[in-house]
């Protein structure tokens, strides 16, 4: 037998070789993949009362208050939550991007079909981290402004009454006495095209409080205008984005807001 015809034999029988392996591994692939698709799972994942979002504002404005006045910049808003049966805790934060700004809220609030009741705790930072004293609530010290909110929501009817009051912290008049700021917003909206809505919150204060520079009484310091619409992803996350024209007569200011939020 020539050396060709051994080269030419060999190098067939290796092909072939190679090629019935090739096959027979992918159809015990097709067969292993087929045989774990038609598997049934061993227990249903349940839904977790576990909330994570992200907002970013372009500009942070707070019930019609211009919570940035200098060195302007967006502002984002990481927020941890947990729900069940009612109840909802929360911990927020917000960080401009310029790093001039900071802010650490805590909240825990109830809801019993259209009323929810809720404590909020507001932390202002200073810009240097070395002065904090975040467990500090000495009454003339201190950074928490602590505040206590109540919301009608009536079923089937697209109004909401929410009412709030600073009652301890740092809400205090010039003469150094707790102002008890109160806040007192209605809010209507209107869904339309699946995911579109356009929402109107006419919001005012009823006191000397810190949403009129403790200056005056009665006063409307907040109109908002708001369209939404809200993005759907098949995995469940969702992306509502806001554009918003805000008026407050009291500081005689308008602002024109977009917030991008993102939730799962």
């Amino acid at each position: 037998m020539s050396s060709i015809f051994k080269t030419v034999l060999f190098t067939t029988f290796f092909s072939n070789a190679v090629i019935l392996s090739a096959q027979t591994e992918i159809h015990d692939n097709t067969s292993t993949t087929t045989q774990l698709t038609t598997t049934k799972p061993i227990q249903k994942l349940k839904e977790s009362n576990f909330h994570v979002q992200l907002d970013l504002q372009t500009k942070y404005v707070w019930r019609g208050m211009e919570m940035m006045t200098e060195e302007s910049t967006p502002v984002l808003f990481p927020q941890l939550a947990y729900s069940y049966k009612g109840a909802y805790f929360y911990a927020m934060g917000g960080y401009s991007l310029n790093g001039k700004y900071a802010e650490v809220d805590l909240g825990v609030s109830y809801n019993w079909q259209w009323l929810t009741i809720g404590i909020s705790d507001y932390y202002y930072p200073t810009l240097n981290g070395k002065k904090d004293h975040y467990f500090d609530f000495q009454k003339h010290s201190t950074g928490h402004w602590l505040e206590a909110s109540l919301t009608i929501a009536p079923p089937k009817i697209p109004l909401q009454l929410t009412v709030s009051n600073f009652f301890a912290g740092a809400d205090k008049l010039p003469n150094g006495k707790q102002a008890y700021s109160t806040y007192a917003e209605l809010g209507a909206w209107y869904n339309f095209l699946h995911h579109n809505r356009i929402s109107l919150n006419v919001g005012a204060t009823f006191n000397k409080s810190c949403y009129n520079d403790y200056a005056h009484g009665f006063g409307i310091c907040n109109v908002e205008a708001k369209y939404t619409y809200t993005v759907h992803f098949k995995n469940q996350w969702t992306l509502p984005l806001h554009v918003a024209y805000i008026v407050n007569p009291v500081f005689e200011k308008s602002f024109v807001n977009f917030t991008a939020s993102i939730g799962f």
